[in-house]
């Protein structure tokens, strides 16, 4: 699954540590979604979307 979740992490200065605290998962868990080796569970992908007010969609695409 394609991210721009790097893209909005930097955009708003948070470090891979600081999302992650946010969110409560590892910072690993977080890089592994930025590289694209891991896809979001939906309650994760929920979360993400909620912290930076945006649609999932416009975090995350399927194609």
């Amino acid at each position: 699954m394609k991210s721009r979740l790097r893209e909005f992490r930097q955009m708003r200065g948070l470090s891979q540590a600081e999302l992650a605290e946010k969110l409560k998962v590892s910072r690993q868990t977080v890089n592994a979604i930025e590289t694209e080796k891991y896809d979001p569970s939906l309650p994760l992908a929920f979360k993400i979307a909620r912290l930076f007010r945006m649609k999932i969609e416009e975090i995350f695409d399927d194609q």
